[in-house]
């Protein structure tokens, strides 16, 4: 006799079905477990046999084969621990196994037969949902699967209650979906003294969801404004919010499955290797650009990282998905994040100022800046100098606007953009392309003029022509205008990186 349950194996946010067979053989005692299985789900021999002891069990004296189909797939994790444990038991006649045919399994074991929580349970949640199942994990994750809909939801803090409650005594309570909090961190934009151009790229920035590059000398306030980005951005909506629960379900930093929608703000430092920044890693996790997906991705200090791993942000920003190939997976996830960047003109930072710049000066300048290739500066559409901050600034009181009215103003122009972009699957101006861009983003005879003059001029590539565009549409919404006119071409054009004189 074969026993068969079912589990999951994770590629990316995708959760495939995996059949858990296991047979008992006569002949010498053996536990082998077959089917492409790393090293995590190999030792869940030792885990399942220390859970099966703590019950007063002992295993039977045969060899005991468990079979992960299909083979070829790769297996990966520690909640492949409870679908063995209890096709085991199955086989072993300890448990029904039509009773569990109906559910999807997952859970970590503990040595004395604990339920230890894994990554990745809200994605088996929402695959047994697709597949008509009901769902066994740990107890301690009860409320974030509860999150995927109407399924059934077992949730046992340990393997003997789990196998009363299938036994029809001390049943389990159904586990609630967990709270859904709005955390407002980071600092309001009132603490920013001065600095009136810089917060109003911010806002544009905001309102349009696009990316944004301040450059200026030490302690002029940069990441301050962008720690102050949070707390302007609009709180995420019920489908993104799932989005970003299930890459961080994947992450295994859903915290007691509690749904935030707080918005990402991800500030990974500078020394960051490729894998952090995009994904990777030997078992293949979401990278920070994964992570602060439908969020803030910020990168301070942004020539000091690396040229190859910042390189490596350009094909995520253009498509709002990051693909990581390894020689035994190829997964791919979601990253449509909005890429805030600071970075000083110079290594002294004091370019331009003759009594603190170093003797090097412009050429330090121009060999700091051209770490940053210029490929990824082109997919950056607003790009701010920040002026030193004076002491007669920081003497002036606090300004009247802080984070909340300019909140309000994101808001009512992101509100403008869902309605306009209601039937066509994008939901801010940074995404548009194509035919949205010709149908929304079309400027009047004099800002086509302006913009045709400034193309030639500045020497826009046909990306940067668009992004000129897409920054036009968010500036006329936040003024209200239905039309993109001359004055938002030219605002938008002040927002963008000068060429480089001869």
């Amino acid at each position: 006799m074969v026993a068969i349950v079912t589990t999951v194996a994770y590629l990316g946010l995708e959760a495939r079905s995996v059949e858990v067979q296991v047979q008992l053989i006569p002949g010498v005692p053996a536990f082998n477990v077959v089917g492409l299985a790393d090293k995590a789900v190999g030792e869940s021999r030792e885990r399942v046999r220390g859970a099966v002891a703590a019950m007063g069990l002992s295993l039977p004296p045969k060899r005991i084969a468990v079979n992960l189909s299909p083979a070829d797939l790769p297996k990966e994790g520690s909640h492949f621990d409870l679908p063995i444990a209890l096709g085991l038991l199955a086989a072993m006649g300890v448990v029904d196994a039509e009773a569990l045919a109906d559910y999807v399994i997952v859970g970590e074991l503990g040595l004395d037969g604990r339920l230890a929580p894994s990554p990745g349970v809200l994605l088996a949640a929402l695959h047994a949902a697709e597949t008509g199942r009901g769902l066994i994990c740990p107890a301690a994750q009860g409320s974030e699967a509860a999150w995927s809909g109407s399924i059934e939801v077992i949730a046992a803090p340990d393997l003997l209650a789990l196998l009363n409650h299938l036994k029809g005594h001390g049943l389990l309570a159904l586990p609630r979906p967990g709270e859904v909090v709005e955390v407002r961190t980071g600092p309001d934009l009132r603490q920013v003294k001065g600095q009136e151009v810089a917060k109003r790229a911010l806002e544009v920035a905001a309102a349009g969801a696009h990316n944004l590059l301040f450059v200026g000398p030490p302690g002029a306030g940069k990441s301050l404004m962008a720690a102050c980005l949070p707390g302007i951005l609009p709180p995420l909506d019920p489908a993104e919010a799932l989005e970003v629960s299930m890459v961080q379900s994947v992450a295994g930093t859903l915290p007691g499955g509690t749904l935030t929608r707080t918005r990402p703000f991800r500030a990974p430092h500078h020394s960051a290797s490729m894998a952090a920044l995009t994904g990777g890693g030997l078992r293949v996790k979401p990278g920070e650009v994964s992570l602060a997906h439908h969020g803030v991705l910020f990168l301070d200090e942004l020539p000091e990282f690396q040229r190859a791993v910042l390189d490596s942000l350009r094909q995520p920003l253009e498509s709002g998905t990051v693909s990581v190939a390894r020689a035994n997976a190829h997964v791919t996830y979601p990253a449509r994040v909005q890429l805030i960047a600071a970075m000083n003109p110079c290594r002294c930072g004091h370019l331009g100022d003759a009594s603190l710049a170093c003797a090097r000066a412009p050429k330090c300048a121009a060999d700091y800046q051209a770490k940053v290739s210029g490929p990824l500066l082109d997919r950056i559409d607003l790009h701010v100098e920040v002026a030193a901050v004076s002491a007669v600034d920081l003497t002036l009181p606090p300004p009247a606007e802080g984070s909340a009215e300019v909140a309000a103003r994101v808001a009512a122009a992101r509100g403008v953009q869902a309605a306009r972009l209601a039937d066509s699957g994008l939901r801010t101006n940074a995404e548009l392309d194509g035919d949205t861009l010709e149908r929304f983003a079309s400027p009047d005879a004099a800002g086509r003029e302006l913009l045709a003059q400034a193309a030639v001029a500045m020497k826009l590539s046909a990306r940067g022509y668009t992004r000129i565009l897409r920054v036009s549409r968010t500036i006329a919404d936040l003024a209200g205008a239905d039309t993109v006119g001359r004055i938002h071409i030219a605002e938008a054009l002040s927002y963008r990186r000068q060429p480089p004189r001869n």
